[in-house]
């Protein structure tokens, strides 16, 4: 196990523990990626495991955005009415040791029986409201094309549903995955099919992830970016600037950066609301809006996500505003509106 290499805190018996609680997988594309001399090297931290993960604090959960409350049938949460995750499978090329399912996913979690999913695309199609479905897990493009293309054929003959939504990691943890086989199977619905990229640095970014995404994109999948403000990895304003920079570039747009969720074993990767909003405030006016997420909280227990960056523009007593630049300094705003 490499993390005992750039744990020196860490022990073999440690690491031996956190892989009993916690699912273990790193791809040799991203084995190839880490640099053993550097003990906060940036792809390490995200995928190796690290004893500091057995400490578990008070205010964490097993289930810390409340999948279960709105799982009204086996792989389908329902917590938004217009939208719903289809939770594919529980398996993921690699496993972040930051995930806020970590308790559900991993080597020996069962995906979806064949009646499961018939019943949860069952639901969906009972369900017209629901106007996007979000395939997710898991990571639900380590399935065969063969697989996806019959579940997004499924889908696709659903009437009122209009976008196909699916959360990957594998273009930058696994690209070899992104096969013609795979964009043809994306390609293959009449509805919209998008693809959000989760990625957390900009060395993730290496020529086979861009070839990956430059496959994707000129297919005409349209990508998003989301990421997790992650301490000691993406937590400063170089950062985050070179990892959008590298998202924008290969024609991603940066669309969430999550406050890390309380997942069990998370808390040496969490940085403050405070320290996040002074980090979006930062960024605001030296980069362009292209690079710009909406900086989101998951409401632990289920309750939805809710934007919690900075705020530019405050009322005043008078009727008038407070509004803030992006150099911090303040100005009245008078709205004609309702004057």
């Amino acid at each position: 196990m490499g993390a005992t290499e750039r744990d020196q805190d860490g022990t073999i018996a440690a690491l031996k523990k956190v892989a009993a609680q916690f699912a273990v997988a790193v791809t040799p594309h991203l084995q190839a990626q880490i640099d053993p001399s550097d003990p906060q090297d940036p792809i390490a931290r995200q995928f190796l495991p690290d004893a500091a993960e057995l400490v578990t604090l008070p205010h964490e959960r097993e289930d810390p955005i409340g999948d279960t409350a709105h799982s009204p049938v086996a792989g389908i949460v329902h917590r938004y009415p217009d939208r719903a995750l289809l939770k594919l499978v529980n398996v993921c090329p690699v496993y972040c040791r930051f995930c806020f399912r970590r308790e559900m996913v991993g080597p020996g979690s069962k995906g979806l029986s064949t009646e499961q999913l018939d019943a949860a695309i069952e639901y969906i199609a009972q369900h017209p409201a629901i106007w996007e479905v979000i395939l997710t897990g898991g990571d639900p493009l380590i399935v065969s094309p063969r697989r996806l293309k019959e579940v997004i054929a499924r889908l696709n003959a659903i009437p009122h549903l209009g976008v196909i939504r699916i959360h990957s990691r594998v273009p930058v943890v696994d690209p070899a995955r992104i096969t013609d086989e795979m964009i043809d199977a994306l390609k293959s619905s009449d509805k919209a099919v998008w693809l959000l990229l989760h990625a957390n640095h900009a060395r993730e970014f290496v020529p086979e992830a861009v070839n990956a995404i430059r496959k994707l994109v000129g297919a005409g999948v349209p990508m998003l970016g989301q990421s997790v403000l992650l301490k000691g990895i993406n937590d400063s304003p170089a950062a985050l600037t070179d990892l959008f920079r590298a998202m924008v570039a290969n024609r991603i747009k940066p669309h969430y950066l999550h406050h890390g969720d309380l997942a069990r074993g998370t808390s040496h990767f969490r940085v403050s609301l405070a320290e996040g909003q002074q980090l979006m405030r930062r960024l605001r006016g030296h980069v362009s809006g292209l690079l710009q997420p909406t900086y989101i909280l998951d409401i632990p227990g289920g309750h939805g996500k809710v934007p919690v960056g900075p705020v530019y523009a405050e009322p005043q007593d008078d009727g008038s505003w407070q509004v803030s630049d992006p150099w911090g300094c303040s100005h009245q705003y008078d709205d004609p509106a309702t004057r």
